[in-house]
C-alpha cells in the first residue's frame, strides 16, 4: 500500500503542474499578502482533492465512458478562460487600483477591483476553494489511470491525502514565486496593470488550448 500511495503522491505532483492549474493560482493571489498567497494556494489544493475523492466515488457506483469524463476538461477550462476575460476586461476599463500606505513603519500595498476599496478576503478564498472543486473534474481520468496502475482498489482518503499533499507541494512552491512578483514587481499601478493583463492573457490562451485539444 505504501508503493501506491507514493505513485498517487508523486502523480499529484505531477497533475499540479499542469498550466491550468498554475494559472488558476496566479489569477487568485497575483497582488495578495504573504499569508492570503499561501492560504489561497492550500485551499486551491484541498478543493481539488475533495473534487477528484467525490467524482472517483460516484464513477465507482456509475461508472461513465471517456466522452462523458471529458465534459470536466471542459469545465476547468472555460472556467480559466472566464478568470482571463474577467481580469483583461478590469484592465482594459482601468478597474484595477493601487493604494500605499505605512503601517507600523512598514509600506503596504492593496490592490483592488471596482471603484472602492473593499476587503473581500473571504470571497476570495471561498471563490479559491471553489475553483478547486472545479478544476477537480478535470483530473478524473488521469486519476482512474493512476488507480489503474496500482491496482483496483477502492478510492479512500489515504489515496486522496497522498494526491493532495503532492498537489499542496507544488501550489506552495508556486505560491512563493507568486509571493516574489507580489513584492518586488506590483510596486507601481502600471506594473500592476501589465501583470494582470499578461495573467489574463495566459489564462485566455491556456484555457483556449484545452477546448481545443
Amino acid at each position: 500500500m505504501e508503493v501506491s500511495l507514493v505513485l498517487i503522491f508523486w502523480y499529484g505532483i505531477l497533475h499540479a503542474f499542469g498550466p491550468d492549474h498554475l494559472t488558476a493560482i496566479a489569477d487568485f493571489s497575483i497582488g495578495k499578502e504573504k499569508t492570503k498567497t499561501m492560504l489561497i494556494t492550500i485551499l486551491f489544493a484541498i478543493g481539488h482533492g475533495l473534487s477528484l475523492f467525490v467524482f472517483a466515488k460516484i464513477l465507482e457506483m456509475a461508472p461513465l465512458s471517456h466522452s462523458i469524463l471529458e465534459y470536466g476538461d471542459i469545465i476547468s477550462a472555460t472556467v480559466i478562460v472566464s478568470m482571463g476575460i474577467y481580469l483583461l476586461y478590469m484592465v482594459i476599463t482601468d478597474k484595477i487600483h493601487l493604494n500605499k500606505h505605512m503601517h507600523e513603519g512598514k509600506e503596504h500595498i492593496h490592490i483592488w477591483f471596482g471603484k472602492s476599496h473593499k476587503h473581500e478576503d473571504k470571497i476570495i478564498e471561498s471563490s479559491s476553494f471553489t475553483m478547486g472543486l472545479l478544476m477537480g473534474a478535470g483530473g478524473v481520468r488521469g486519476m482512474l489511470v493512476t488507480l489503474g496502475l496500482v491496482g483496483n482498489a477502492s478510492v479512500d482518503f489515504s489515496m486522496i491525502g497522498a494526491f493532495t499533499a503532492g498537489v499542496m507541494l507544488v501550489f506552495i512552491c508556486f505560491g512563493m514565486v507568486i509571493l516574489y512578483i507580489n513584492e518586488n514587481l506590483l510596486s507601481s499601478l502600471k506594473n500592476v496593470r501589465r501583470i494582470f493583463a499578461t495573467a489574463g492573457v495566459v489564462s485566455v490562451l491556456v484555457g483556449t488550448n484545452i477546448l481545443l485539444g
